[in-house]
């Protein structure tokens, strides 16, 4: 079958050392703007802890309850600084660098009432999660460590948060997701003429992105094995989007395998990453 191609996308490919530069752009902007807010975030945290061990310190009422619970982890803080900084960042980007135009939405309405491209979306999110379920068994079989960075802070949000946890992890992380690695690092290269190039490309920034080298504390074994995993769900997402033509289908795709990884988890209290 032919792939969708939509309204501005390039029917010849644009040069690369035209389009690469507003990738890389694409990309600084992104680690900038995700990293200050997280900055931002954790030295207004500091700052926050370093009144309140004041106040206990100096007997201030209430202090003695404060103090309790300066030392617990900041669960929720956490999750909401993760959405505050890649959310934040694939707004800005869109908005700034790829909103969508007007002949762009109205293909995307009228894909999204076709029942193949709904069809096509939970094949791309089943397929996704038997693909890591698959390269997850076989990693683990070869003695690697698997666990997602992230797997023990969803797991205590979720004990602490369930509600908050369930709609951060199934809907919103897959809406800012889908917003900054397909529309806006996928779709850069894509329209212009370059879809498989993007498809590689933003398919390795979105594993590094899940699992850092250096900075997960596993071995360089597990951590390729972990990004060649999340850079296979980031490809098909990538491809899913192709081939409808509308962002809506990698959202439900991710949607629907962060559900099924949710629930697998809660069940058996471990998960594919």
């Amino acid at each position: 079958m032919s792939q969708v191609r939509t309204p501005d996308a390039a029917t010849v490919p644009l040069p690369l050392r035209s389009v690469l530069p507003a990738f890389g752009l694409d990309v600084g902007i992104a680690m900038a703007l995700s990293v200050s807010i997280m900055m931002a975030g954790l030295f207004g945290w500091a700052a926050w802890r370093g009144i309140q061990l004041a106040q206990a310190a100096e007997g201030a009422p209430g202090a003695t309850a404060l103090q309790s619970t300066l030392g617990a982890p900041p669960v929720l803080f956490l999750i909401v600084m993760t959405l505050l900084s890649t959310g934040g960042t694939a707004l800005v980007l869109y908005l700034w660098r790829r909103r969508a135009t007007a002949a762009e939405r109205r293909g995307s309405a009228e894909r999204l009432r076709r029942p193949a491209t709904w069809l096509w979306a939970a094949g791309a999110g089943l397929a996704t999660f038997l693909f890591s379920s698959l390269m997850s068994a076989g990693g683990r079989a070869l003695g690697l460590d698997l666990q997602a960075s992230n797997l023990d802070l969803i797991r205590e949000g979720f004990a602490r948060f369930p509600v908050f946890l369930a709609l951060f992890a199934v809907v919103l992380a897959p809406l800012y997701e889908e917003l900054l690695f397909r529309r806006v690092l996928f779709g850069r290269l894509w329209h212009a003429g370059w879809p498989v190039l993007g498809m590689a490309l933003s398919s390795v920034i979105f594993a590094l992105v899940h699992e850092m080298p250096g900075l997960n504390g596993k071995p360089a074994g597990s951590t390729a094995f972990l990004l060649l995993v999340y850079a296979g769900m980031g490809a098909i997402f990538a491809w899913v989007y192709r081939r409808t033509g509308t962002l809506w289908a990698p959202i439900a795709a991710h949607i629907l395998n962060n559900a099924i990884a949710l629930a697998v988890l809660q069940v058996y209290g471990s998960a594919p990453v």
